[in-house]
């Protein structure tokens, strides 16, 4: 009899442990989500990616260890655990709607008060408390972070300790066995989060995990039915809860979108998340005589929008064409949206090359949708991805370029449309490293054409694009800009492999006519043109190399420099 009770305990005690496992390993996995779930919705609204999700990592493990302590102060471990889940649940659903909500407000509060009050039109209801409301607002992801660590942080020791109670003094390696489960339930997090959530709205993301939690005390409390006091009023409130994260489920996406649709200038027609940035498309409708106005947007900066994108583009193309000795092989790196390629096609290529890291973000300017949201740039484009002589690839072009060289390819033209270098991921698409890739591609009488970002706000930036360009090994490289109504002045550089510069080239310039486009001869020859010392200091001007970060910094000191 003696055995046969043994064993029922030794199995008793093994379900706990299977319990009490796979619950530290599926919270972990929960909270490893909702660490990046905010990381990434804070860096995509508030802009200067790095810093951004850097923060919120360190904020929340610091909260981590802060819950960690706390833990101790709850004196029945059972009811701290199931109460702890409601809280986390709670806080985990509306993470994301809280911040664009306070954000939203924050942002609209002076329009508010001119309206209630009657003010004047002409009289500004802006910057002194009301920039403060923002600022602050802005730090409501900080604040959610630190929240949603503290309740993290609390988990484990409350597991712990319910363990050491169900198994007194059976119980060997407590400390061990959680971490154990909890380190593999944060990698399967960190899966499902790469593999799945990061391509869906950040609000059902949340929603969806804070179900998780609510699941989790559910089983917890009916497993431990006997040790939890207030069982049927926390039942309860966890089938309230779990509707509440439903309804945020259900319709968190709109209220979301909702919510971010006021901090843009024009209406909102369409939004989502790609595995790599947010889309946002606004209309502004002109009257019955005007064309709608239509912007693009990703990770809430103007990309381009329709009613100037013709300038950017063809200065971006026209000069490249122009400064080639032939035009049959192009490379375009990035321009998933279609426009550059758009512009390419009119000089009639035999084969255009392009590379882009987001499939979705192509698919957007290449399929029309069902809800016909798309149709105004699939019209900008002509349908060019349709065109039979172009071919497309997917993924980094640091890698992707490395597969062209290796095949032999080389390129009359090659045009580089990437964003600006905002991200320590693409500083180094602007190195002297990726120029050297370039450079091998490019043909020996053919141009290369590089988006620069703006010479009159960030100036520093431009001319060290410009200089890394010529430190990968270009013989001649020139700088250019015009006006973009969108942006303000922007920049351009171009570089030759051998022989005349590009400007010369452009300067003597007797080949085909010019295809239609905003750009003509006179304008391109231009906008060579700088002010008086604009080259001035250029000695101190830095090369940007991978790893070394010039262009990022350069670029994020510009911009804050115009914005504060």
């Amino acid at each position: 009899m003696s055995e046969v009770a043994d064993r029922k305990e030794w199995v008793s005690r093994l379900r706990i442990d299977v319990t009490l496992v796979l619950i530290t390993g599926i919270l972990a996995g929960c909270g490893l989500i909702y660490e990046y779930l905010l990381s990434h919705y804070a860096a995509r609204v508030l802009g200067a990616v790095e810093t951004v999700i850097f923060t919120i990592i360190s904020l929340m493990i610091v909260s981590m260890g802060v819950g960690s302590f706390l833990s101790a102060r709850v004196k029945d471990p059972f009811l701290g655990f199931v109460t702890l889940e409601l809280l986390m649940a709670l806080a985990g659903s509306g993470a994301v709607l809280i911040c664009s909500g306070l954000m939203a407000g924050a942002f609209i509060l002076p329009q508010v008060l001119s309206d209630t009050l009657n003010l004047p039109g002409g009289l500004p209801v802006q910057g002194g408390v009301f920039a403060q409301i923002e600022t602050l607002a802005g730090y409501s992801p900080y604040v959610m972070a630190c929240l949603l660590g503290v309740l993290i942080g609390m988990e484990i020791p409350l597991i712990a300790r319910v363990r050491e109670f169900l198994h007194a003094r059976h119980l060997r390696h407590n400390i061990g066995t959680i971490y154990g489960a909890d380190y593999i339930g944060a990698g399967i997090g960190a899966i499902v989060w790469v593999g799945w959530m990061l391509s869906i709205d950040p609000a059902l993301a949340g929603a969806l995990t804070a179900m998780m939690n609510l699941l989790i005390g559910f089983v917890f409390i009916c497993r431990f039915y006997t040790h939890i006091r207030y069982r049927e009023i926390l039942l309860a409130a966890h089938g309230l809860f779990f509707v509440l994260a439903f309804i945020i489920a259900y319709h968190g996406t709109n209220w979301q979108a909702i919510a971010e649709g006021v901090m843009y200038e024009d209406k909102v027609v369409h939004q989502h998340d790609t595995s790599y940035q947010r889309l946002v498309v606004t209309k502004r409708d002109r009257g019955p005589e005007g064309r709608p106005l239509y912007t693009f947007h990703i990770n809430g900066r103007v990309q381009f929008t329709s009613h100037d994108e013709a300038i950017y583009h063809s200065m971006l193309v026209v000069p490249a064409m122009m400064a080639s000795a032939r035009r049959e092989r192009v490379l375009i790196v990035g321009g998933g949206d279609g426009l550059a390629l758009r512009d390419v096609l009119k000089w009639n290529p035999q084969a255009v090359h392009l590379l882009d890291l987001d499939e979705e973000l192509v698919r957007f300017f290449q399929t029309m949708r069902a809800d016909r949201s798309n149709a105004p740039f699939i019209e900008m484009n002509k349908q060019a991805f349709e065109d039979p002589r172009v071919a497309i690839s997917y993924g980094d072009a640091w890698l992707t370029t490395d597969q062209l060289i290796n095949h032999g390819k080389r390129f009359d033209v090659i045009i580089v449309d990437l964003p600006d270098p905002s991200h320590p991921d693409l500083n180094k698409l602007y190195s002297t490293a990726f120029y050297t890739k370039l450079r091998n591609l490019l043909a020996a009488d053919g141009a290369l054409a590089v988006q620069s970002t703006s010479p009159y706000h960030a100036r520093r930036t431009f001319l060290s694009i410009g200089k890394t360009i010529s430190a990968a090994g270009f013989q001649h490289v020139d700088q250019y800009h015009t006006n973009v109504p969108s942006f303000g002045e922007w920049g351009w550089s171009i570089a030759t492999v051998q022989g005349k510069a590009a400007r010369e080239r452009i300067g003597a310039y007797s080949g085909p006519d010019l295809p239609p486009a905003w750009a003509t001869v006179d304008v391109i020859r231009a906008s060579f043109v700088f002010g008086r010392d604009f080259f001035a200091g250029m000695d101190e001007i830095k090369v940007n190399k991978p790893r070394s970060g010039v262009v990022y910094r350069y670029h994020q000191q510009d911009w804050n420099d115009v914005t504060n």
